[in-house]
């Protein structure tokens, strides 16, 4: 039901398809989209918050846009790609199915962050913002950690020339693209190194999206379950 990341000491998982009571294309651990049976939607997610031992009421989730935008996780509504707290007890949480779920922590400072980051994100900077607030609120470079969950592989992630300009006109070289095809989880590596964490606090789960373990947009044409990327502080 979770992956979790040696690096992170909060509270926290990548969840894969596993574990769940969906069924047919959302089978079984859908955590989220539209056209999956909404109390389905909401058994899965009990199911894989108590497996964290996580509280749903505490949870803090957005309403995606595929931008690079953050926002300081608050109950209510919030719209953007990232979350970020130095409250006690939030679960903040990212829906992915072939986008980054991106997890955060300065462990010293008590600060973490979750970060939703598709290809738009990534070449706007998504993360650098996100580590940015975390900055602000008090976390130091050289103390975050981050952990890069599953998502689409340079393998199967072909692009448009029109894409391809975007990443170059960001500042991405020749080592991030083969062809048509871009490496998003370095991409988001290099913000990362670039505000100045160190290298050896940033771990990658190295798993693809389109494996059988996962949901995929791309791989199953639109129709698919959602996973998620969790994280939070210890009260």
């Amino acid at each position: 039901m979770w992956l979790k990341a040696p690096n992170i000491s909060s509270i926290h998982g990548f969840s894969t398809r596993q574990g769940g009571v969906s069924s047919g294309d959302f089978d079984s651990l859908n955590l989220g989209g539209s056209e999956d049976n909404k109390e389905k939607i909401s058994r899965n997610r009990q199911l894989a918050l108590k497996a964290l031992k996580l509280q749903h009421h505490k949870l803090i989730t957005l309403k995606q846009i595929h931008s690079n935008r953050v926002c300081l996780a608050s109950e209510g509504f919030q719209e953007g790609d990232a979350l970020v707290t130095n409250k006690p007890g939030l679960v903040l949480a990212v829906s992915v199915a072939d986008c980054y779920p991106i997890l955060l922590e300065d462990p010293k400072n008590k600060i973490i962050a979750a970060v939703h980051a598709g290809w738009r994100g990534t070449v706007g900077g998504i993360v650098t913002n996100t580590l940015k607030k975390m900055i602000e609120l008090g976390a130091q470079p050289e103390n975050i950690c981050a952990a890069i969950g599953q998502g689409i592989s340079l393998k199967h992630f072909e692009v448009g020339d029109e894409v391809l300009k975007q990443f170059y006109e960001a500042g991405f070289g020749e080592s991030y693209f083969e062809n048509n095809h871009i490496d998003l989880a370095a991409c988001n590596t290099k913000w990362m190194l670039d505000v100045g964490l160190q290298e050896n606090n940033i771990w990658h789960l190295n798993r693809c999206t389109f494996e059988e373990d996962f949901f995929s947009f791309r791989r199953d044409k639109g129709i698919t379950g959602r996973m998620w990327g969790v994280i939070g502080l210890k009260s």
